[in-house]
């Protein structure tokens, strides 16, 4: 409902200053909002003596907590909307209300509103008229309205003809973005639709996933993690939707991304959670943290519906944890981005994932455990023994002393393979493992007491492969990709 405020006031009482709910429509205010008012109410609660300097404190707290939004520097206004609270006789006159007219009226502006594009509106009630229909009443989002016009309600499939229009009680043959307005259609029970959406026939997408660009919320507690469930809120529909986090290539960190747009031709990097400041969980993260590696400009999010929504491209998503304890003075709004692409098969797994081109990056590591000849070697541990080594031929490997190896099959029944080694092992690594081997040997017949002295002088560490590749999340061959 917030994405109809053109400016919002936000009333605190002043006895207890900010709490939790006040917080939360302060985060929906910075997401969905441009401007912004607060409003001190029931300041005929403070003893008069200490009225004026309890409300300057009180002030003092709310610049300071608005310091770091977008909402810093707005005007505080300081009032008592019923002095005496609810009982008290309609004699008194509320105090501050005629200044805080003044500053919204400051405050107010003419936004610019555009008629063209589909009709879309938001409804938030819906009621019958006796003998003339049902009436639903809302804001315009975009497009405009005409009598006669067709409109479409997504969530009952069905498209109903404007009977008649009313603006602030006065009959209307037009309206357009901005206009609050009740639209009078065709009789349906009103029961049906207490909240939703109308629009242009056809023009609205019932979807089962979606892409979505996205930005945590940096009050909320906690890692957003792949596989997690949150409330998504799309529109006025909100529904349980599980995530799955990706970020450009790493070497695409940097790039300028193109707002309200996704690029299905890109790869992009799958993460078990959203990479931000305080997301340190994983070790990998630690290990970049250190080395002072930079945050991708943008991250997205796969969602995935556990029930259908109906919504418009490029429209506002919030992911919450809204089963979070009230009490728990603690932020539940977890996540709010745009959506760029929705999914409309139920089949989208195979039809439309696909075309999703990201990818894990997949390391593993064994050991050489002896020279063939100058181009190969025979190594172990880096698969286990019932893996097929047939589908890994071909890929590139690199041994810890700088040689690119190339995987040449099977050796013997244990998971052991051979590498081909093009350019030929360098002296220095032909020693290293033949010194190894012969140590092994040894130990082999029993002379301990050498093996253990040569260990001491000689810590060579053993040579190692590793195996580096991509994998992409949807691929259904599960094909092994190098660069």
């Amino acid at each position: 409902g917030a994405q109809i405020i053109d400016l919002m006031m936000l009333v605190i009482d002043v006895t207890k200053g900010m709490q939790t709910q006040s917080a939360e429509c302060l985060v929906i205010g910075q997401i969905a909002c441009q401007k912004m008012v607060v409003v001190l109410n029931k300041i005929d609660l403070l003893p008069e003596g200490k009225r004026q300097s309890a409300i300057e404190k009180m002030t003092k707290k709310m610049q300071k907590t608005l310091e770091n939004t977008k909402f810093c520097g707005c005007p505080i206004v300081a009032v008592a909307a019923k002095p005496g609270g609810p009982e008290a006789p309609e004699s008194e006159n509320p105090l501050g209300v005629s200044e805080l007219i003044e500053v919204l009226k400051s405050q107010v502006h003419l936004p610019s509103r555009d008629p063209s594009g589909n009709f879309l509106m938001a409804v938030d009630h819906c009621f019958s008229i006796k003998g003339q229909g049902t009436v639903m009443t809302g804001t315009i989002l975009s497009g405009s309205v005409s009598l006669g016009d067709n409109v479409e309600i997504p969530a009952l499939k069905v498209t109903k003809k404007v009977k008649s229009m009313q603006m602030f009680h006065t009959p209307v043959t037009y309206a357009m973005q901005g206009d609050r307005v009740g639209i009078c259609v065709t009789q349906f029970d009103p029961k049906l639709l207490e909240r939703g959406l109308i629009c242009t026939p056809e023009s609205l997408h019932t979807i089962h996933a979606a892409i979505i660009s996205l930005k945590k919320i940096q009050y909320f507690r906690g890692a957003l993690q792949t596989k997690a469930k949150f409330h998504i809120t799309v529109g006025h529909e909100t529904v349980m939707g599980r995530v799955m986090f990706f970020s450009p290539a790493p070497a695409d960190f940097n790039e300028e991304i193109k707002e309200n747009v996704f690029d299905f031709e890109k790869d992009y990097l799958y993460q078990e959670e959203y990479l931000s400041k305080d997301s340190n969980s994983s070790e990998e993260n630690k290990e970049n943290d250190q080395a002072g590696v930079q945050l991708p400009r943008q991250q997205w999010a796969l969602l995935e519906f556990e029930k259908p929504v109906t919504c418009p491209k490029l429209c506002l998503v919030i992911g919450s944890k809204l089963d979070t304890d009230i009490h728990a003075n603690t932020c539940r709004l977890a996540f709010h981005g745009v959506l760029l692409q929705g999914m409309e098969d139920k089949n989208y797994t195979e039809t439309f994932l696909p075309k999703l081109k990201v990818y894990k990056l997949k390391h593993k590591e064994g050991q050489v455990e002896r020279v063939m000849d100058d181009y190969s070697v025979i190594g172990r541990s880096l698969f286990k023994k019932e893996t097929n080594i047939q589908i890994f031929m071909g890929l590139k490997v690199k041994l810890s002393t700088g040689e690119d190896g190339i995987i040449d099959g099977g050796f013997g029944q244990s998971g052991k393979f051979k590498i081909r080694i093009p350019d030929g092992l360098k002296p220095d690594t032909k020693t290293l493992l033949t010194v190894a081997s012969k140590k092994k040997s040894k130990a082999g017949k029993g002379d301990t007491t050498k093996e253990d002295e040569s260990s001491k002088n000689d810590s060579a560490q053993p040579v190692t492969v590793s195996l580096l590749f991509k994998r992409y999340v949807f691929d259904t061959q599960k094909k092994m990709i190098q660069s």
